[in-house]
């Protein structure tokens, strides 16, 4: 019997911990760092990309790719969507933005407008962003 209750007493105060861990969790905040404010940025046109970087670019296109390159007065933000069948793709920034230790960029691919005739050569989309210098991180969403 007192065998019993020190099972029961156990499993009870498991569960209560348990218990408190999961209502207590709900208020931790996730790992979403908080905007501090909007980044202005430009797209950078092909002939305006720092050829180092172009080259970087060329050697990656062909798969998935996200990198940064500075110079002396800006940050350029790239990402790339790797081989597409077929062109009429577009990038679209959702949004840029600084918090408080990295700088966010959250950018999508669309695809070909429904009756666009995309082609059947393959392409290889990608954005480049030009913004102000900084030596934070970036994180891609």
């Amino acid at each position: 019997m007192k065998q019993r209750r020190k099972m029961f007493f156990r499993l009870s105060l498991v569960f209560l911990v348990l218990l408190l861990g999961v209502l207590t969790g709900c208020g931790i905040k996730k790992d979403d760092p908080a905007k501090v404010r909007d980044l202005e940025f430009s797209v950078v046109p092909q002939e305006e990309i720092p050829q180092d970087l172009l080259e970087v670019i060329r050697e990656k296109e062909k798969s998935d790719f996200k990198l940064t390159y500075t110079d002396d007065k800006n940050l350029y933000i790239v990402t790339g969507y790797g081989e597409q069948k077929g062109g009429g793709y577009s990038i679209a920034v959702v949004s840029l933005y600084l918090t408080e230790n990295s700088i966010v960029l959250d950018a999508d691919l669309i695809g070909p407008e429904k009756g666009e005739d995309p082609g059947t050569q393959p392409s290889y989309p990608y954005i480049v962003i030009r913004t102000e210098l900084s030596d934070l991180p970036v994180i891609f969403q």
